[in-house]
C-alpha cells in the first residue's frame, strides 16, 4: 500500500463553470461565439440566428449589430460572400446611425474580404481607400501600411502589377521614414521584382 494522503472530501469543490448570461439573447450570442471559435459552424449559425431574433424582438440595436457581424464572420468562413455582405451591411447601417467609427473601421476590413471574395475588386479598393483616409486622419501608420499591403494583394489578384508595385514602394517609404531599414528594403525589392515582370 502506498503512503499517499487523500484530500479531505470537504475540500473538493465543483469545477468552476463560466457564468452564463441571464439574458437569453446574450446567452445565445455568447454560445454562438464559442461554437464559431471551435469551428462548429452549424451550431454557431443556429445560436446567432436565435440571438438575432430575440434582439430584434427587443429592438436591441447593439445586439442586432453584434449578431449580424458574427453571422457575417460565419458566412465568410463558409465563403458565402453574398450572405456575409447582407449581414455586414445590416451591422454597418446600425453602426453608422449610432456614429460608431471604431465599429465601422472593423467592419470595413471585413467588407474588403467580402468584396474580394465576390471578385468586386473596384469596390474592395474603394473600401481600402476609405480605410487609408481614416488611418491618415488618425495618424496611424500601421493601419496605413496594413491597408496598402491588402490593396497590393488585390491589385496582384487582378493582374495590375504596376499598381501593386506602387503600393509596395509606398510601404517601403513609410518604413524608411521610421528607420525600419530592413523592412523598407524588403518592400522595395518586392516592388522592383514586380516592375521587372511588368
Amino acid at each position: 500500500m502506498t503512503n499517499t494522503t487523500l484530500q479531505p472530501i470537504q475540500n473538493i469543490a465543483p469545477v468552476a463553470q463560466k457564468k452564463r448570461s441571464s439574458d437569453p439573447a446574450q446567452a445565445e450570442y455568447e454560445d454562438g461565439k464559442e461554437f464559431l471559435e471551435k469551428k462548429e459552424l452549424a451550431q454557431a449559425a443556429m445560436a446567432f440566428h436565435n440571438a438575432l431574433v430575440t434582439f430584434e424582438e427587443k429592438d436591441d440595436q447593439n445586439g442586432i449589430a453584434n449578431a449580424s457581424n458574427q453571422l457575417g464572420l460565419l458566412c465568410l468562413q463558409r465563403q458565402e460572400y453574398e450572405m456575409a455582405l447582407k449581414h455586414y451591411q445590416r451591422a454597418w447601417d446600425i453602426c453608422e446611425k449610432k456614429n460608431d467609427p471604431m465599429s465601422l473601421l472593423a467592419l470595413s476590413h471585413q467588407l474588403v474580404t467580402v468584396r474580394q471574395g465576390l471578385k468586386q475588386y473596384p469596390e474592395a479598393v474603394k473600401v481600402c481607400l476609405d480605410l487609408l483616409a481614416a488611418y491618415h486622419r488618425n495618424n496611424n501608420p500601421e493601419g496605413v501600411v496594413t491597408t496598402l499591403e491588402r490593396m497590393a494583394g488585390i491589385y496582384l489578384e487582378t493582374g495590375d502589377k504596376a499598381k501593386a508595385a506602387d503600393g509596395y514602394r509606398t510601404i517601403a517609404s513609410i518604413h524608411a521614414k521610421y528607420k525600419h531599414k530592413n523592412i523598407a528594403e524588403r518592400f522595395m525589392a518586392k516592388a522592383q521584382a514586380l516592375e521587372e515582370v511588368v
